[in-house]
């Protein structure tokens, strides 16, 4: 049986050279990051250097760095930080954030008795920007916008350097999920002023269990976990070094090799699409992730043209066939529930059609495409 993996939005498959370089450091560099000698010390060099190169790509500051378990954490704790340290009364958000976002955003509301506003949608999923502003216009409270940059289900792009400017003019704060893009799209924190950013290294070929959060210079963010010295004090526990590793070889490997891997993984999306709708005409696609320049390159989320009987069976027998994609984010298998970022821009009726989300990689290969697509077809007329 053929296997293919088409679900990169809930993880990707690690570069060799991130293995390499994890090994060896699990080999060669096991000192505490944090002891004086002279094996601590390589570790925590070896730290500090990754610190700075993800500064570099990101035109940012090596302090403004923190490294985290991966995105939930980082979202975590800047969102409840903020709350708990900067005085913010008030969070914007959308309906159709990540659920690290979603989740924490309601048991602050809970916790601290802040007030929540969501964010309108236009049909697309897209955030409406006019009512975002009023929004941050409503009262004088300190608020914070908390919008993803790339919606991990649909594959909107948020133009979040609009949505940093607006929180600006208004003295709003802004953190913005970035999960979904960092690895994928260039990013300078000098141009988009957003004050808090997340990222995880195993949506861009590198580690599971290790991200980082941007937090910018003299924010007046306390630490969440209190032990150790580690990360300048600002997020006890030792470090997870051979993650450290493999994070700045698949950071700098996603930006060394952007242009190229995106050109190839956007020409694989364009295929899909264009072929997809040739074996079933009347597939749609949800949000923005039909169209090439509103969405990232890296998703599409399809509508299929199947009664509710087959779309039961639809996702098992894909899977029987060794294909590997989702209904919508990872963190939501097993529940009954649906999506909730398509519940927010769909019909009940365009509902009822089965929604699968394929998401690809530089290992995605056309063969492997035109194997999904004609057991799509075969599926539809069985």
């Amino acid at each position: 049986m053929q296997k293919v993996y088409l679900d990169n939005a809930a993880t990707t498959q690690v570069r060799a050279s991130v293995i390499e370089k994890m090994q060896q450091a699990l080999a060669d560099c096991y000192g505490n990051p944090s002891s004086t000698h002279s094996f601590g010390r390589s570790a925590k060099t070896a730290i500090e250097k990754t610190r700075k190169i993800i500064a570099k790509y990101l035109n940012a500051h090596p302090s403004e760095i923190i490294f985290t378990s991966g995105g939930t954490e980082a979202d975590n704790m800047i969102l409840r930080c903020a709350v708990r340290d900067l005085g913010v009364k008030t969070i914007i958000t959308s309906k159709i954030e990540h659920h690290a976002v979603l989740h924490t955003v309601e048991e602050l509301e809970k916790e601290y008795g802040i007030a929540v506003h969501y964010v309108e949608l236009d049909t697309y999923g897209n955030p409406k920007l006019d009512h975002l502003e009023q929004l941050l216009q409503k009262d004088e409270t300190k608020k914070l916008v908390s919008l993803m940059h790339v919606n991990n289900e649909i594959g909107n792009i948020t133009p979040i350097a609009i949505v940093a400017d607006l929180c600006k003019k208004h003295h709003a704060l802004f953190h913005s999920d970035t999960v979904q893009s960092l690895g994928h799209l260039p990013f300078d924190v000098q141009e988009i002023k957003a004050d808090f950013l997340t990222a995880a290294a195993h949506k861009f070929h590198g580690p599971k269990g290790i991200g980082f959060a941007f937090v910018r210079r003299n924010s007046g963010l306390k630490p969440l976990l209190f032990g150790g010295s580690q990360e300048r004090g600002f997020r006890a526990g030792t470090e997870a070094f051979h993650n450290i590793v493999g994070l700045e070889e698949a950071f700098v490997c996603a930006y060394e090799n952007l242009q190229e891997e995106r050109d190839q993984v956007l020409a694989l999306k364009k295929y899909f699409i264009e072929n997809l709708k040739l074996a079933l005409p009347e597939v749609e696609y949800n949000g923005h992730s039909g169209d090439l320049e509103k969405s990232t390159y890296t998703l599409v989320n399809a509508r299929l043209p199947f009664d509710q009987q087959k779309s039961l069976m639809l996702l098992f027998q894909l899977d029987m066939k060794g294909i590997a994609c989702s209904k919508g984010s990872a963190c939501q298998s097993g529940s009954d529930l649906g999506s909730h970022v398509l519940t927010q821009i769909l019909s009940v009726e365009e509902m009822k059609k089965p929604s699968i989300r394929f998401s690809f990689s530089k290992y995605t290969t056309k063969e492997e495409l035109d194997y999904v697509i004609n057991e799509l077809k075969l599926f539809a007329e069985n």
